[in-house]
């Protein structure tokens, strides 16, 4: 359930960005930080751990303008992707509005990205929300490294692995490049929105 203020009239939207470690997430997350620095209201916050991975998340409020008269805001986090950092990773999904599940294309990830969906799915379940009912969008990351000859798991097998039950919307992207960064972003925000305005009635 979003952060409501009634006095303030503003939402408060998280949406993670969750997956397999080092996927793309934080990738997808600075490509956005770049591309709309003129709407970030704050600095991405990014906590390193031990090694040179980011472990924490980074944060970014957008301003979306009016929705039922209520100023919405979107916080955007990331989770660490490695087994190692469960806890960590519920944390961050403690209050989540929305879910972008980055999936890793590279063949030799397939078997970490079913893991990850599957851990979403635990992770989920300890906050009683289900992966059928809160908004989630899949995107299916780094189809550029075709270029480079790195083999990859072809969409359909990527839509078997992870998508045959949830049937929800799927991009294939590049955070690199940003190819589909915004459209994952904007499909995600507008699924949350929807969400959100049946609950503000």
């Amino acid at each position: 359930m979003a952060f409501i203020n009634p006095k303030k009239k503003e939402v408060q939207v998280k949406i993670v960005y969750y997956g397999p470690g080092r996927g793309g997430k934080t990738t997808n997350l600075e490509f956005i930080y770049k591309k709309f620095s003129n709407r970030v209201k704050t600095e991405m916050v990014t906590i390193k751990t031990h090694g040179d991975r980011t472990l924490f998340f980074d944060f970014l409020p957008f301003d979306i303008g009016k929705v039922n008269g209520y100023d919405v805001k979107i916080q955007l986090y990331t989770v660490p992707g490695q087994v190692k950092y469960n806890a960590t990773r519920r944390l961050v999904l403690r209050g989540v509005d929305g879910i972008v599940f980055v999936a890793d294309s590279m063949m030799v990830r397939r078997e970490k990205n079913i893991l990850s969906i599957k851990n979403l799915q635990e992770d989920l379940a300890n906050y009683k929300k289900s992966i059928f009912k809160i908004p989630l969008v899949l995107q299916y990351n780094k189809v550029d490294l075709s270029e480079q000859g790195i083999p990859l798991t072809s969409v359909e097998t990527l839509q078997k692995d992870l998508n045959s039950q949830l049937k929800t919307s799927a991009f294939e992207a590049s955070a690199l490049k940003g190819t589909n960064v915004v459209t994952t972003m904007k499909k995600i925000i507008s699924m949350t929105i929807a969400t959100i305005v049946k609950e503000l009635k």
